[in-house]
Parts: C-alpha cells; sequence; structure tokens
C-alpha cells in the first residue's frame, strides 16, 4: 500500500490503525488488514441508526436551502447521479452519491451532523451488499430528498431522508445472503 499510494510504510499503519479504531477494518494475523464484514443484525442495526440520521440530514439541508444557503452544490450532485445511472456507471455513480452527501451535509450547516455522520458504517454496508437493484432505489430515492431540499421543505425532506434508508433494508432484508 506504501508504494501503491506513494507514502511511507508509516503512515499506512497510522492509517490502518485509525480504521480499526473505527470498527471499519479488521486485522488479521499473518492475513493483513481486511473490511470488517457485518453480520445482517449488524447491518440492520447500523441502518436504523442510518435511517433517523439521514431524515435529519436532509430536513438539515432543507432547512439550509429556506435560509438561503445555495443548492448549486446538491443540483450538481443531482444531476451527476443521473448522468452516472444513465451511463451505467457504477464507479461514477460511488462518486456522485458521495458528493450529493457532501452536499448536504455542506447545506445543512450543522456541526454535529458533519462529525456524526461519517461515524455510521455505511461505507460497510456499501461495500458488502452491492445488490443490482440498489443503485435504482437509491436514484430514485436521492431525486425525491432532493426535490424537497430544493424545495426548502424540511418535513417532506425528512420523510424522504428515512425513507431511503428504509428502502434500501428492505432491499438488503430480501436479500440476507448478499456481500455474505
Amino acid at each position: 500500500m506504501a508504494v501503491q499510494f506513494g507514502v511511507g510504510r508509516n503512515s499506512v499503519r497510522e492509517a490502518l490503525h485509525r480504521l480499526v479504531a473505527e470498527g471499519v477494518v479488521d486485522i488479521i494475523r499473518h492475513k493483513g488488514a481486511v473490511i470488517r464484514s457485518l453480520s445482517q443484525r449488524e447491518t440492520m442495526d447500523v441502518l436504523e441508526v442510518a435511517e433517523r440520521m439521514m431524515g435529519l440530514l436532509a430536513r438539515s439541508a432543507a432547512r439550509g436551502i429556506a435560509h438561503g444557503q445555495s443548492p448549486q452544490d446538491l443540483q450538481g450532485a443531482l444531476d451527476r447521479l443521473i448522468a452516472a445511472n444513465n451511463e451505467n456507471d457504477s464507479t461514477a455513480f460511488s462518486t456522485a452519491r458521495r458528493a450529493f452527501y457532501r452536499a448536504l451535509l455542506d447545506t445543512g450547516g450543522s456541526r454535529e451532523l458533519r462529525r456524526l455522520f461519517p461515524s455510521i458504517h455505511m461505507p460497510i454496508v456499501y461495500a458488502q451488499h452491492r445488490l443490482t437493484g440498489l443503485q435504482n432505489i437509491r436514484l430514485r430515492d436521492y431525486l425525491v430528498i432532493g426535490k424537497a431540499i430544493l424545495d426548502g421543505d424540511e418535513a417532506g425532506a425528512d420523510t424522504a431522508g428515512a425513507t431511503h434508508v428504509r428502502n434500501v433494508r428492505e432491499e438488503i432484508s430480501r436479500t440476507p445472503s448478499s456481500g455474505q
């Protein structure tokens, strides 16, 4: 990894220890570092927390728009999601999805959400559950969330955000052996 990323071995070691401390990576003796695998129950627990957090994040972003925050980053992220989906480019979609969440955090302006949101183990869920139908669900839901936020509809954004995570949870629940 040090050679691949052009950094020192100590930097790699520190990064791995930080990921271990955050619960994202497990270090297996004589095998190395691996992304932590969540049980079905752990996945559902993560999604339960994410449901509440996503509703709050969307509500916060809608409040930001209602109070004059620029919609430009959010609209740009939505446009990139649509383009990536139309091109069937899952890598570009993943990049656009991260931009969407950054735009929500920036638009909402909540320091506490910015601190807490990354601590949810959603990247593990994304890595572990790469179901074909999830991208379509995400795009559909992100467009609904985006519309409510751009309209400055706090309650609608909250509901749309929470509904999105419930939709993801239902899709993962339908295929319990996915990614495991």
